[in-house]
């Protein structure tokens, strides 16, 4: 059995694993990356499939551990590469489902609703189980994978909150149940190992929530993720007991909620969820908005509001603002951005620092410790997280005993091969990444990102040389045009010495007899403009020669 990661491995986010056996494959989940800051014009990251697309045949079913972004973003990209049926429980389902029929992709979609702790389904050589467990979104599971070779344990993203918000705890007894069977292999997430003890419940959000919607003497506005249901009915809750009317903004955030008021896993409170037109009318201090962009995205609504770009909302002192996420590694300063935006013009602002406004969904090491007291596994994978998470955690591990040569620290396009009593590292596949770059997926490679943040770094100067193509004379001044580089009412001087500089290349390339050879002559006007520039200015702006002959 042939166990392969193609994304989630030394990274935080695009989530999938295939597992293979014979004529038959099954996908772990198939969710998105974030963008990092070098990424420039990057909307998302998705896993690249190619060794999934050239299998596609073989393909029994895609299972869904829950229902966030990273999880489950790529499907609406990826899906008609595999054309296989999907199952998740409920809510998955009803996210997976709205993802979909915004690329039209719905109808022709195989969605199968499965209830957690239900009987295995069957895959090909596979019989696949859910096990309830707890985590920041409703409905949230761990996978138990029964293969021809023995049980492989996925926990999905998962904590032991004894006290969640919707009083449905992790399923202790068929996490045991496995254990009791034997668990050939674990694949834990690793993501928040870093951090001792167990992580702190929901409800303690909730009651900062309620301190700071007590506290506030105007509007109350909370950024959090589209997918995060239970911050939602956080919001709802307390604004119904302190007077509030709830508005939701952000196209993910309005689908989510509709969605799950229509499925009855959120429940609204009575005339207490409004349009956000509706919020206009009301006094300042009635009004609660729950909004994305908690990751400080550049397109999301709490940029824009920051950058006073929303239609809806213009930031005015007295606001309560509520960031209320953790930042995924890389989107750090995009988010210190915004918060100090918005304490510029007025608002009260309170995030993951200088408030409990936000718990990690995820397990801190006694969690980490009990799940694998629960399971027993003979082998180890840490998954979802960075290399420095899975180190972590597989030192944690030693220490309970696992043997070193038993834990398997793997990266993206990994493949471990198992037998019923062995495990072994084979040879790894393809495992890229892909970029939905202006609404589509593009293969822009490092070439192009580099091009992009050395545009935003030093600008780009365009060169227009019109040569006389009998005699390699100039035939008219250079055409030069310069943006992102030198301000333009400075910059008179500088640009008469690079034209200096071209009438002197062209001239040597007519004497050095190379009259015609066009590219030759555009290589050397790149170099010697290039080397002048930075003498001069220390900076290398993009060049752009190009040659007209007349």
């Amino acid at each position: 059995m042939r166990l392969i990661f193609l994304g989630g491995l030394g990274e935080v986010g695009k989530n999938i694993a295939a597992l293979e056996y014979g004529n038959d494959i099954i996908v772990v989940d198939c969710g998105i990356g974030f963008p990092t800051n070098e990424m420039l014009g990057v909307d998302m990251v998705l896993p690249d499939i190619t060794y999934l697309a050239e299998r596609k045949d073989k393909i029994r079913a895609i299972f869904i551990t829950h229902g966030h972004e990273d999880h489950i973003g790529s499907l609406p990209y990826l899906l008609p590469q595999l054309d296989a049926p999907i199952y998740a429980t409920r809510l998955a389902i009803g996210l997976i489902s709205v993802k979909l029929k915004e690329h039209k992709l719905l109808d022709n979609a195989k969605l199968n609703v499965v209830e957690a702790g239900s009987a295995p389904i069957k895959a090909g050589a596979f019989a696949v189980e859910f096990f309830h467990i707890v985590h920041s979104i409703p409905d949230s599971c761990g996978l138990g994978i029964h293969t021809p070779v023995g049980t492989i344990v996925h926990t999905g993203d998962f904590k032991f909150d004894l006290t969640p918000t919707d009083g449905w705890r992790a399923d202790f007894g068929q996490i045991a149940h496995l254990g009791n069977e034997g668990v050939l292999a674990l694949l834990s997430e690793c993501v928040h190992v870093e951090t001792e003890g167990t992580t702190p419940s929901e409800q303690e959000v909730k009651a900062t929530f309620d301190r700071l919607f007590r506290k506030a003497e105007g509007r109350v506005i909370i950024a959090t993720f589209g997918s995060l249901i239970a911050r939602v009915q956080i919001a709802l809750d307390l604004a119904y007991k302190h007077g509030r009317k709830v508005a939701v903004l952000g196209r993910s955030m309005e689908n989510n909620v509709a969605m799950a008021v229509e499925m009855g896993y959120l429940q609204v409170p009575e005339d207490t969820l409004i349009k956000i037109s509706e919020a206009r009318d009301l006094a300042l201090n009635k009004v609660v908005v729950v909004i994305t962009g908690s990751q400080g995205e550049p397109s999301s609504v709490l940029t824009r509001i920051a950058n006073q770009e929303n239609r809806f909302i213009n930031v005015i002192p007295g606001d309560t603002i509520i960031v209320s996420s953790t930042p995924i590694p890389g989107n750090e300063v995009a988010i210190i951005r915004v918060i100090n935006s918005l304490l510029e013009q007025g608002a009260d602002v309170y995030y993951s620092q200088v408030a409990r406004v936000h718990v990690s969904g995820h397990a801190s090491q006694e969690e980490l410790k009990m799940m694998i007291s629960l399971t027993r596994p003979h082998y180890i994978v840490p998954i979802h997280g960075e290399r420095r998470h899975m180190v972590a955690y597989a030192k944690m591990a030693a220490e309970m005993g696992i043997k070193a040569e038993n834990i398997f620290i793997c990266g993206n396009g990994s493949v471990l091969e198992f037998t019923a009593d062995s495990a072994t590292a084979a040879e790894p596949v393809r495992a890229g990444a892909l970029f939905v770059d202006g609404g589509s997926i593009s293969n822009i490679g490092d070439v192009v990102l580099r091009d992009r943040q050395n545009l935003s770094r030093d600008g780009v100067m365009t060169i227009a040389v019109s040569i006389d193509s009998e005699t390699g004379e100039l035939a008219g001044e250079p055409d030069i045009v310069s943006r992102g580089f030198v301000e333009p009412e400075t910059s008179d001087d500088l640009l008469n010495r690079v034209r200096e500089v071209v009438r002197n290349t062209v001239k040597l390339e007519r004497e050095a007899a190379q009259v015609g050879d066009w590219p030759q002559l555009n290589r050397r006007i790149k170099e010697a403009v290039s080397q002048f520039l930075f003498v001069q200015t220390k900076r290398r702006p993009m060049l752009l020669p190009m040659i007209v002959e007349v």
